[in-house]
C-alpha cells in the first residue's frame, strides 16, 4: 500500500478566508455566529448562523474577485466560489506549479457537499414563478458536482473526477476514498475535500422544520454553538470550504515538498437506525472509529486528540460521547476532545474537510482548540473536554469524527509525518 500525505491546505470559513486567520480566529476561541444577514431572518424561529465574512473589510474576508474572474461570477452558486478560492489556497500552498501530461492522467478531484447550489435553486425558481427566464448557466451552476468539475479544469486534473453526497458526512467521505486512491495506486495527487453555501430562507427554514437548528438563542447568538453543553438546543448552520492537496508519499518527496502531515486511517458505517437520529448507543459512530483505528494499524491509546463531530444537538453530542468512551474505555488517559462546531457551526458537507484542516493545522502547531460555550458539561467519564483556553499539546496522531443524516458515520486518521516509519 502506497503512503498518503498531505500537501496543501486551502480554508474558507466564518473565521475567514485563508489558513493563517483561521488558525489564529481558532485558537484565540473567536466565534463566527451572527443575527443572519444574508436575508430578513427577523420573523424566523432562527436567525442564528456562521457565514463567511465578506464585507471586504473584516480581517479574512472573502471578496469573490480576489479569486474568480468577474465573467464567471454570475455563473456560479456561492458554494463553488468558496471551492475555487480554497482550492487556489492549497495549490499554491503545495507548490505543484502546472500539473501537465501525463502527470495530470494521475491527478484527480473529488470534492463532497451536502446540498450544492441550493440558495441559487431557491432564487431561480422564485424568478422562473415571476415569469423570468431561466439562466444557461442555471444547472451548470448548481449542481453538486461542479465544484470538482471547475477545480479539475482550471488545475488539468484528468484523473478520477466526481463528487460524494453524504450529508454531513459528504467531505470526510471524498477524503477517504481520494486516500484510497492513492493507497491503491490510482493516483498521485488529488485535491479533495468540501463545499457548501446553505445559508437562504429554504436552507434555514427547512433544517429548523426538522428541529435540528438552535432557536433559544436568538439574541446571543456567539452563546448558540455549544457542543456537549447541557444547554445545548441545535446545530448552528455555517458555510464555506475546505480544499486538502493528498499526495503519495514518494511523489511527494521526489519534489521536495512541504509535507503537512500523514494520512493513515478511514473508517466508514451505517447506523441503519433512522433518517435525522444517531442510533441511540452509538453503535455506528463506535465502529466507524474502530475501522478507521484498525485501517491505520495502531491501538486506541496512540490517539491524542480528537475533533469531534460534535454538532451541538442532543441526540448527536450524547451518542458520539458514548461511542468515544466505549471506543477509549481501556485508555490509561483520558482522551483529549473538543467541537470546533463551537466556532464555526456546522459546515454540513463541507464540516470534515474544514474539521480534517484543523486537525492537521494542531498537529503542526502543537496546540488544540477548546469548545466555546461549554459551560455545563454532559456527563462523560473517559473525555478530557478542552475548554475555556486552548492547550498546547505534542500531537501524533488525530481522529476526526464526522456524521450526517441518513446514519452514515466516517472518521479519518492523521498523524505527525515521520518518513521513517508508518508509526
Amino acid at each position: 500500500m502506497k503512503r498518503v500525505v498531505v500537501t496543501g491546505i486551502g480554508l474558507v470559513t466564518p473565521l475567514g478566508c485563508g489558513t493563517d486567520i483561521n488558525w489564529k480566529n481558532l485558537i484565540s476561541g473567536v466565534s463566527g455566529a451572527k443575527k443572519i444577514s444574508k436575508f430578513d431572518a427577523s420573523n424566523y424561529k432562527c436567525q442564528v448562523a456562521c457565514e463567511v465574512p465578506s464585507d471586504g473589510k473584516t480581517a479574512g474576508s472573502f471578496v469573490a474577485e480576489d479569486w474568480i474572474d468577474k465573467k464567471e461570477l454570475k455563473k456560479l452558486d456561492e458554494f463553488i466560489k468558496y471551492s475555487l478560492a480554497a482550492g487556489e489556497e492549497a495549490f499554491q500552498q503545495s507548490k505543484l506549479m502546472n500539473i501537465e501530461d501525463p502527470d495530470s492522467f494521475r491527478s484527480g478531484c473529488i470534492i463532497g457537499s451536502g446540498m450544492g447550489g441550493l440558495p441559487g435553486i431557491e432564487e431561480t425558481s422564485l424568478s422562473f414563478n415571476d415569469g423570468k427566464k431561466i439562466s444557461p448557466f442555471f444547472i451548470t451552476g448548481r449542481i453538486i458536482n461542479m465544484s470538482a468539475g471547475y477545480l479539475s479544469i482550471k488545475y488539468n486534473l484528468k484523473g478520477p473526477n466526481y463528487s460524494t453526497v453524504s450529508a454531513c458526512a459528504s467531505s470526510a467521505h471524498a477524503i477517504g476514498e481520494s486516500f484510497r486512491l492513492i493507497q491503491h495506486g490510482q493516483a498521485d495527487i488529488m485535491m479533495t475535500g468540501g463545499t457548501e453555501a446553505t445559508i437562504s430562507p429554504i436552507g434555514i427554514e427547512g433544517f429548523t422544520a426538522c428541529k435540528a437548528l438552535s432557536t433559544k438563542y436568538n439574541e446571543n447568538p456567539q452563546k448558540a454553538s455549544r457542543p456537549f453543553d447541557a444547554e445545548r438546543d441545535g446545530f448552528v448552520m455555517g458555510e464555506g470550504s475546505a480544499i486538502l492537496i493528498l499526495e503519495e508519499m514518494e511523489h511527494a518527496l521526489r519534489r521536495n515538498a512541504n509535507i503537512l502531515a500523514e494520512m493513515v486511517g478511514y473508517g466508514m458505517s451505517s447506523d441503519a437506525y433512522h433518517y435525522t437520529l444517531p442510533e441511540p448507543s452509538g453503535d455506528g459512530a463506535y465502529r466507524a472509529m474502530q475501522n478507521a483505528i484498525n485501517d491505520a494499524k495502531i491501538n486506541s491509546e496512540k490517539v491524542d486528540y480528537i475533533n469531534a463531530h460534535g454538532p451541538s444537538t442532543p441526540s448527536g453530542d450524547k451518542v458520539e460521547v458514548l461511542a468515544i468512551e466505549r471506543m477509549f474505555e481501556e485508555c490509561k488517559r483520558k482522551i483529549n476532545v473538543s467541537s470546533t462546531k463551537s466556532q464555526i457551526g456546522h459546515l454540513l458537507g463541507a464540516a470534515g474537510g474544514v474539521e480534517a484542516a484543523y486537525s492537521i493545522l494542531c498537529i503542526n502547531n502543537k496546540k488544540l482548540p477548546y469548545t466555546l460555550n461549554l459551560e455545563n458539561v454532559i456527563d462523560a467519564k473517559n473525555i478530557n473536554f478542552i475548554r475555556e483556553k486552548s492547550m498546547d499539546s505534542d500531537i501524533n496522531f488525530v481522529l476526526s469524527n464526522s456524521f450526517g443524516f441518513g446514519g452514515t458515520n466516517v472518521s479519518l486518521i492523521l498523524k505527525k509525518f515521520n518518513e521513517s516509519k508508518l508509526q
